[in-house]
Order: C-alpha cells, then sequence, then structure tokens
C-alpha cells in the first residue's frame, strides 16, 4: 500500500506497520525500520525473529540503533568513519526510492563492510541517494556483528549476522514493492566483510530466489570450519573469566564483552590475519565451504559482478607503517607463512623494481587473497549460465600514499564523493567523471544485468576503472596471475 503527502513526508505500509519517510535531494528516505526484533532479552544470540507489529504510522527519518561495536584504531578511525547510534533495535534497515508511488524498479540490498566487527549502515559514504535517483531502490543493512553476530557457541545457532542478512532479504521479499522495487529484480552487494557475506549467501540454499544478481567488491567466498571460528569466542570468554557458552556470556556487561572482544581481535587486518571473527560452515545455513559449493554451481545463474582495487593492502600498510618497517628477513618469513612459489615472488620483484619489501608483500597478498580467489571463481563459472563481470578499480588517493587502497571504491560506486567521509579516504579532487562511470556501470549491472562491458570469457575481460579513463583490459597481469598454484602449469 503506497500513500503520498503533500507535505513531503511518503508513508508506506509494511507487513509489521506504517512508516512515514521523508523527501530529500528529489528522492524519499525511510530510515531506520525494523526488518526483525530487537535481539535483546531473551532473543539474545538466538535466531532473528520478526519485529513485533506497531500501531499508527512510526517515523523513519533518523537511522536506526547500530550494532554493538568499537571504532577503527588510530589512523584509520580518520579515514574510516563509523557513526554510533544507541539503541537496541539493531536489526533495521534504510531505503532510498525514487519514490513510493513508482512500481517495478530495480533494487540493490547493500551489506556494509567491517572485518564483521565494524561498519554499519549509517556511514554516510553508503547514501543511497544517487542510486534512488538514478531509478534504482537501495536497501541498506544493519546486521549483528561480533561475538553477537559471529561467535561459536555449543548453545546457540552459528552464524547470526548472517542469519540476520538473510531475514533482511526476507523482510525485501515482502516488502519492497510497497517502495516501488521488484522483488524479483534484487541484486545483493557488498564490499569486504560485507562481500565475504554476500559470497557466503550465494551459497546458502535457503537463500535461493532472493536475489537475481550479486556483487562483490574485494571479498571472495571464504567460511571457516566451526572449530577454527569457536577460537575466537573461546578467547573472549577467557579473558571475561567466564565459559564460551551463549549463557554465560549473555550474563555479561555489554561494555565489558565489546572491551575483551576489541582486545582479542586488535592489531589484525584482512590481509595479515590474527584472531578475528569468521562467517563458518555450520551444516544448516551454509552447509558447505562456499567458495567450493559456487565453483561447484552454486547459485549458477545469479549474474555476478565482483573485483578488486590494485592496491587493496595499503589501507593497511601505509598508515600502520609496514611498508617502512618490513624488511627483506621479514618478507622471507612472509612469503614461507603464505606458501608463496618462489618463482612468482620473482615475477612480482621484476614487474615492481624499486617496491619496497612490504610493498611487494602487499602486492602479493592482495592477489593471493582477492584477485586470484576471485579469478578462479570467473573461470569456474565460465560456461554456467549466469553472467559474470570482473572490474579492477585503479585510481590512486593522493591522501598519505593510500594509493588504489582497500574501500577506496565505494565512494565511486555510490557517487558520494563529496562527502567528508569520502574526501577523507580519496580527497578533495577525486575525478567525478570516474564516479560518474563506475556508478553508472552498477546501476545498469542492477537494472538488466549487464554493466557495460563483455562477460567473462576466454579473453577474459576487466574493465579497469582508473588510473585513466575506464578501459576493458584483456587478462591484466596475467604473467603474475599464472604463478599462482591454481593457474600453474596451465596454457
Amino acid at each position: 500500500m503506497r500513500e503520498t503527502h503533500p507535505d513531503d513526508r511518503p508513508a508506506v505500509t509494511t507487513l509489521h506497520g506504517a512508516v512515514r519517510g521523508v523527501r530529500e535531494n528529489g528522492v524519499a528516505v525511510f530510515r531506520g525500520v525494523p526488518y526483525a526484533a530487537a535481539p535483546v532479552g531473551a532473543r539474545r544470540f538466538r535466531a532473528p525473529e520478526p519485529p513485533e507489529p506497531w500501531a499508527g504510522v512510526r517515523e523513519a527519518v533518523a537511522f536506526g540503533p547500530t550494532a554493538p561495536k568499537r571504532p577503527y584504531d588510530p589512523p584509520l578511525d580518520a579515514l574510516l568513519p563509523d557513526p554510533e547510534v544507541p539503541g537496541d533495535g539493531w536489526l533495521n534497515l534504510n531505503v532510498w526510492t525514487p519514490g513510493p508511488e513508482r512500481t517495478g524498479l530495480p533494487v540493490l540490498v547493500w551489506m556494509h563492510g567491517g572485518s564483521l566487527v565494524h561498519g554499519s549502515s549509517a556511514v554516510p559514504v553508503y547514501d543511497g541517494t544517487a542510486f534512488a535517483r538514478d531509478g534504482v531502490v537501495l536497501v541498506s543493512v544493519n546486521y549483528r556483528l561480533g561475538i553477537e553476530g559471529f561467535g561459536v557457541f555449543p548453545d546457540a545457532p552459528a552464524n547470526l549476522g548472517l542469519l540476520d542478512q538473510l531475514a533482511a532479504l526476507e523482510w525485501v521479499r515482502d516488502n519492497v514493492a510497497a517502495f516501488g522495487g521488484d522483488p524479483g529484480l534484487v541484486t545483493l552487494a557488498g564490499e569486504s566483510a560485507g562481500a565475504v557475506s554476500v559470497a557466503a549467501l550465494l551459497a546458502a540454499p535457503r537463500a535461493a530466489g532472493l536475489f537475481r544478481r550479486a556483487v562483490l567488491q574485494s571479498g571472495t567466498p571464504d567460511a571457516a570450519a566451526p572449530e577454527a571460528g569457536r577460537r575466537t569466542t573461546e578467547l573472549v570468554a577467557r579473558r571475561l573469566g567466564v565459559p564460551a557458552t551463549a549463557a554465560a556470556l549473555a550474563a555479561v556487561d555489554p561494555s565489558a564483552l565489546l572491551a575483551a572482544q576489541s582486545e582479542v581481535t586488535r592489531g589484525g587486518n584482512p590481509l595479515t590475519g590474527r584472531d578475528a571473527f569468521h562467517i563458518v560452515t555450520d551444516g544448516d545455513l551454509l552447509p558447505r565451504d562456499p567458495a567450493e559449493a559456487l565453483r561447484e554451481g552454486a547459485s549458477g545463474g545469479v549474474d555476478l559482478l565482483m573485483g578488486t582495487n590494485t592496491e587493496e593492502y595499503r589501507l593497511w600498510f601505509v598508515p600502520s607503517g609496514l611498508t617502512e618497517r618490513l624488511g627483506r628477513v621479514r618478507l622471507r618469513l612472509a612469503l614461507l607463512k603464505f606458501g608463496v612459489p618462489g618463482a612468482t615472488a620473482r615475477v612480482y620483484r621484476a614487474n615492481r623494481p624499486d617496491a619496497r619489501p612490504g610493498e611487494l608483500l602487499g602486492a602479493l597478498a592482495t592477489d593471493l587473497l582477492l584477485r586470484v580467489p576471485l579469478n578462479v571463481l570467473a573461470d569456474a563459472r565460465r560456461d554456467g549460465p549466469g553472467r559474470t563481470y570482473l572490474y579492477e578499480f585503479g585510481w590512486p588517493s593522493p591522501v598519505l600514499r593510500l594509493g588504489a587502497c582497500h574501500a577506496l571504491e565505494i565512494g565511486f560506486v555510490f557517487d558520494t564523493l563529496a562527502h567528508p567521509d569520502a574526501v577523507a579516504l580519496a580527497g578533495p579532487d577525486a575525478p567525478q567523471a570516474l564516479a560518474d562511470a563506475m556508478h553508472a556501470a552498477w546501476v545498469r549491472f542492477a537494472a538488466d544485468g549487464d554493466p557495460g562491458w563483455s562477460a567473462w570469457d576466454a579473453r577474459r575481460p576487466v574493465m579497469a576503472f582508473g588510473p585513466g579513463a575506464p578501459a576493458v583490459v584483456e587478462a591484466p597481469r596475467d604473467d603474475e596471475l599464472r604463478g599462482w598454484p591454481p593457474y600453474r602449469g596451465k596454457g
């Protein structure tokens, strides 16, 4: 049911009650709409449940509460602002739409990144105005983080944050038509840990049919065994002096639980690792390794757009000083740890004669953990019914010599380069023309599954967004790619 108001306060009736948003910059926005009940009290460490219906019209102007989390440690906190909104109703979402009076519009559902311990849908760079302006309903989702969302217990379901995301997709299926969207034309997208989540949902049988297309930005299909995922939970419980059970941790003061979680996970990053929270293969929602499942045909009919940034590693290595601190001895030890073939390392070194050891390690780690798995997945899907498209974002940020680092592309995808949060990472002179091109590609993909370049085939086409004008490159840096075990020995 749809209703328009002369005071620019559009109202929509969802299955659980009416919500009233606001018109901003020519589009209608509904913020903080609950898609599940608050996961507190008896619902803590339990699968999400539908929200309680409400009477009257609920105001949906301000962002809803964000899941418990800590800010990024300096200096990343200045580069990746992470708003905190107090309250218990973390399981909420936001909708930007050209207008609820419209019908049949494509929908893009956004899962934020943050290593499963940071982030929210309230991050300003994720503002969906440009998508709605261009005819796409943008839905951004909050989900449980850290031990609340990804702890592994003997007395509670695993992957609670992933179950939250599934519940949000079910909400979209049941309600997005009231906002002008087509529930049969949903694209699920995410960056970093959000992309890992999207890949897991691609492999989850229970998510089948909830989306037609998917976007993986700087994240790959990846899941840990439950035993590995349980380690972080046990370390948190040990710091608190309680059993590693949901019942015991539910009795701990939330601020103390968050502090212990931060102590356990501090200092690691997605490229170098350390104790962290993981999506796990749980035998239920995620019955098998998602990389294996997708290579063997799971979600084979879903169109897929995916890619990486050329210098992902620089977000973690440069601000921390690792590029300067890491010498040749530590580089050799790191290559042994990662199992990098000697011949492969020599090719990377020859292609980067002026690179410092930390920069060489970063390039190798970026490809090992991100670019190679996505290329392998694209190859496996080449003859399937769903189309696969690859991109690489290469425009270098001048800020702190960050280059084409992790997360830099988000402001281009959302066309939010003017926001101060985007300026913090990209600087004040980021090329708007590149944002126009990248945002338009995502809009086209959401609308008809074709972002504007050739689908993956034997030529291995990749759309390069920067450093110059967007252009398709066939088999970029193929000499480096061919040095990794999945490709060694292949012509």
